[in-house]
């Protein structure tokens, strides 16, 4: 059972300060920026804590003295592939997310489908490429770096946490520190060491466990609401 005295795993507590970032003697009005697919296969895939409530989570991660004023969700709308199961599931998540937490944005990327050539793995050198098809999700990684550096631009934030392990995202980490002296979280969602380039931008590092994602779930039906959490997910 949860005890508010006893630090959860991936709690302020457990992060590792690095360089500076602006000293602050108030409130910081903070945004969350969440690298969806990193954040699900990194954390969540496979475990029973997909009906996540991202407020609660990123509360946790943060101090009392981080007031969030929005959450930017990156997230493309699955690709099912005949499963009508999947793209429902996520449908009625995105919409308890936005009927829950009023400060979540959904920002949508796009899956492209591509077709190429490969060979099989083991395959002698003579044996003939195959044709191979697949899905790559495409917008997030980019769209999650120009939000970030326009909202500093906008005086958006005092402080921001990133919730990725995507190395990509570490020039828009940069320009953030270098431009605007912002207080920069990271949050990794992978059980692997965080990535050196973003550390070397960050002020402070999270490690995101299983503990703080079993604290951090939606109600199973969402008041006020017909949404509830899918039976089989």
């Amino acid at each position: 059972m949860y005890n508010s005295s006893t630090p959860l795993e991936g709690s302020p507590s457990s992060s590792r300060p690095l360089h500076g970032g602006p000293a602050f003697s108030s409130v910081k009005k903070t945004i969350v920026y969440i690298d969806g697919f990193n954040l699900y296969y990194g954390a969540i895939k496979g475990t029973q804590y997909k009906w996540l409530d991202l407020k609660q989570l990123s509360t946790k991660l943060l101090t009392a003295s981080h007031s969030i004023v929005k959450i930017k969700y990156f997230i493309a709308k699955v690709n099912s592939r005949g499963n009508s199961a999947t793209n429902t599931r996520q449908m009625i998540y995105l919409e308890a997310l936005q009927k829950y937490i009023p400060e979540i944005h959904i920002c949508y990327g796009f899956f492209r489908e591509v077709t190429f050539k490969a060979r099989i793995v083991g395959a002698a050198p003579s044996v003939r490429k195959v044709h191979v098809k697949k899905s790559e999700e495409k917008g997030s990684d980019v769209n999650l770096a120009v939000h970030l550096v326009n909202d500093a631009w906008l005086g958006e934030y005092d402080s921001a946490m990133v919730i990725s392990n995507d190395s990509d995202l570490t020039e828009s980490l940069k320009l953030v520190r270098k431009h605007h002296n912002k207080e920069i979280i990271v949050a990794n969602p992978h059980q692997v060491n965080s990535a050196r380039k973003l550390v070397a931008q960050a002020s402070s590092v999270r490690r995101i466990r299983q503990g703080i994602l079993a604290y951090s779930q939606l109600p199973t039906i969402i008041p006020g609401t017909n949404l509830r959490k899918p039976p089989r997910w």
